[in-house]
């Protein structure tokens, strides 16, 4: 019988320019150095490859580029293949569902773009489109279908939605072109829930995480609702809302929360989509970055200014975060990617 395959976390550390290559072990509840991969430049976001065979790297220093790892199927550590240009500063990355393409999105340069991904899992430096957005556009992913792409854009109060050329890599404007969200909330990152019938936005400006229903035949977003993620009777600041993730089985939802340094939990109703709190935890100092593993049992969170990582136990039943351990990473670490090992 097969052994089976090992859980490996990608943690990106902007300012010590390296990625973290960590194991997670779930019989010991451990992470597990394996390596430090350096990079050249301001290492910021990451995306695995749907076959989890490469893992990409948005450098945010000039120049602005892209660097293209392999993944060991075995041991999970990193093997350069090439640094390429991208159109701008990248503050998110991606890649489509078939793994053809990286896309990207520039918050200070108010634009998304599509790059070729070669036969070899390279990014390709010339892209095959670069589309001007609203101020701060912010996090781009396509739905499981491949047939729509959407683009949040912070400034612009608004989240895009494109019909995706999967053959070539082109967006042409859905109808209606974008859903608005509340004046000034500021739009981030979002989810779709595994059953393709809702998507989840969370907004940094106002600290909320609105729901949407997804209509998957027209590839168009109507609003259902909207809940806090600040703890109750915090006063310490502005909200600063970061990132949002959700199970594997979609029965639970978390977003986190830089000023207050929390992440709020929530329990998911798959029929309705609607969101039901479960929880505010205490985490790292400016928690930039968070994942789930794919099982769903353990959550992953980064602090920027804390310069190190604490593994959660995921509770089965009520959502709860129980913490196990806490790392020390490399400085200013902001992004976690989890996989399988294929």
């Amino acid at each position: 019988m097969p052994a089976a395959a090992k859980t490996m976390v990608y943690v990106s550390n902007a300012d010590s320019r390296e990625i973290s290559v960590l194991e997670l072990d779930a019989s010991s509840h451990q992470l597990k150095p394996v390596e430090t991969m350096a990079v050249s430049g301001t290492a910021m976001p990451m995306a695995i490859s749907p076959d989890r065979r490469h893992l990409y790297v948005s450098l945010r220093s000039q120049p602005f580029s892209v660097s293209s790892f392999a993944i060991d199927p075995h041991s999970g550590r990193l093997d350069l293949l090439a640094t390429v240009p991208l159109p701008d500063n990248m503050a998110y990355v991606a890649t489509d569902r078939t793994g053809r393409f990286l896309l990207s999105a520039s918050y200070t340069g108010h634009k998304i773009a599509i790059n070729p991904i070669g036969p070899n899992g390279a990014a390709q430096g010339e892209p095959v489109q670069v589309v001007e957005t609203r101020k701060h556009a912010h996090a781009i992913l396509t739905d499981r279908s491949n047939r729509y792409l959407f683009a949040s854009n912070l400034g612009g109060d608004i989240l895009l939605q494109y019909r995706f050329d999967a053959a070539t890599g082109q967006v042409a404007p859905n109808e209606p072109p974008f859903v608005e969200t509340k004046a000034g909330a500021g739009p981030r990152h979002f989810v779709f829930h595994p059953n393709d019938r809702f998507l989840y936005l969370v907004n940094e400006l106002d600290g909320t995480v609105d729901s949407h229903r997804f209509d998957a035949a027209k590839g168009v977003l109507s609003k259902l609702g909207s809940v806090s993620i600040v703890p109750a009777g915090f006063s310490g600041g502005p909200p600063a809302a970061a990132e949002i993730r959700i199970t594997p089985d979609g029965r639970f939802l978390y977003a986190s929360e830089r000023t207050s340094n929390t992440i709020a939990a929530f329990k998911v109703d798959g029929q309705s989509g609607a969101l039901t709190a479960a929880g505010h935890f205490a985490t790292e100092t400016q928690p930039r970055g968070f994942n789930i593993d794919p099982r769903g049992q353990f959550l992953v969170a980064a602090g920027q200014k804390s310069n190190s990582a604490t593994l959660y136990g995921i509770h089965p039943e009520t959502g709860g975060l129980k913490e196990l351990q806490r790392l020390p990473l490399g400085k200013n670490p902001n992004w976690v990617e989890i996989i399988d090992l294929p």
